[in-house]
């Protein structure tokens, strides 16, 4: 009894050794796909009559003597160094070979958030800003992606296909933006995808992040025109209006040699009782924009 277990490691050992080309075992799936967690069954199949046929693995390790199918099977697959071996010991040359399961272990990340880098609260037009995307406990991340998006449009991805842990890993992936006013509200989120081939899960598994919107502050809009110039029918006034666009909101201030008597300061209409220049400003903290009305009489009925 114990040669025959002596011989039995010796055999074991002397796989790791001997390699063919001809190796007449057949791995079934050839490449396996398993959550972390979830059960696994593969099947190893000799063409040729074998002595030994099994397979060699931390877990879930089997053998058989003389038939010619035998399985690996784990009813919870939680080892992420797992390199299952199929090996088979034959009665004519090659006697002895070994095929190596195609096994990817794949865990979703437990979190992916998003935020701005040394920054809160709104962003300035013209300025640079960087978004950090984190995606916490992914594996294998050498099969991830990771998606940038502006509200519904695809702005950036990055790929990991350089790394090669296969334990969960912490991964991060940066985005430069230079918002103008158009993004004033607009919503950033990142999502990450394991996209682990026609094995695994179809469609590939996808954690997005809460979208962050950024505000942008930008200075009051160019008036066009500048100037304008505005007929004033007999007595009737006329309303003048210098509404410009700006983020925090402009505040606004007319000037005329005729504006003693008016009370509309701070606000973008002004109602001119008379003829004359009126000079409307908007501005906030990042700027300002000016707009001159000349208002002109005409009487009626020419």
């Amino acid at each position: 009894m114990m040669q025959n277990s002596l011989r039995y490691v010796l055999l074991l050992i002397a796989l790791h050794t001997v390699w063919s080309d001809s190796c007449s075992l057949e791995i079934t799936p050839a490449r396996v796909v398993v959550a972390f967690g979830e059960p696994v069954t593969v099947s190893c199949v000799a063409s040729r009559p074998v002595r030994v046929l099994g397979w060699e693995s931390a877990i879930g390790a089997s053998h058989t003597q003389r038939d010619t199918s035998v399985q690996w099977q784990v009813d919870s697959l939680i080892d992420w160094i797992e390199e299952p071996i199929c090996y088979g010991v034959f009665f004519t040359a090659p006697r002895q070979c070994e095929e190596k399961l195609n096994l990817v272990l794949y865990k979703t990340p437990d979190s992916i958030s998003i935020s701005l880098v040394n920054h809160t609260g709104a962003v300035v037009e013209g300025r640079e800003y960087q978004l950090l995307c984190e995606v916490q406990n992914v594996a294998p991340v050498q099969y991830l992606t990771l998606r940038w998006y502006r509200g519904q449009v695809e702005v950036y991805n990055h790929t990991f296909s350089e790394l090669s842990p296969t334990t969960p890993v912490q991964v991060s992936s940066t985005l430069l933006i230079n918002p103008g006013r158009a993004e004033d509200g607009a919503p950033y989120r990142c999502e990450a995808a394991l996209e682990l081939g026609p094995e695994g899960p179809q469609p590939p598994p996808r954690v997005k992040s809460q979208p962050i919107t950024i505000t942008v502050h930008y200075p009051p809009d160019p008036f066009s025109p500048e100037q304008e110039v505005v007929e004033l029918v007999g007595g009737e006034g006329v309303v003048l209006n210098c509404s410009a666009g700006g983020n925090p909101p402009p505040s606004y201030s007319w000037s005329s040699p005729k504006l003693e008597e008016f009370s509309d300061e701070n606000q973008p209409v002004l109602t001119a009782p008379s003829s004359g220049t009126y000079t409307c400003t908007a501005s906030n903290l990042l700027g300002k924009a000016s707009k001159t009305f000349t208002i002109k009489t005409k009487s009626k009925g020419v």
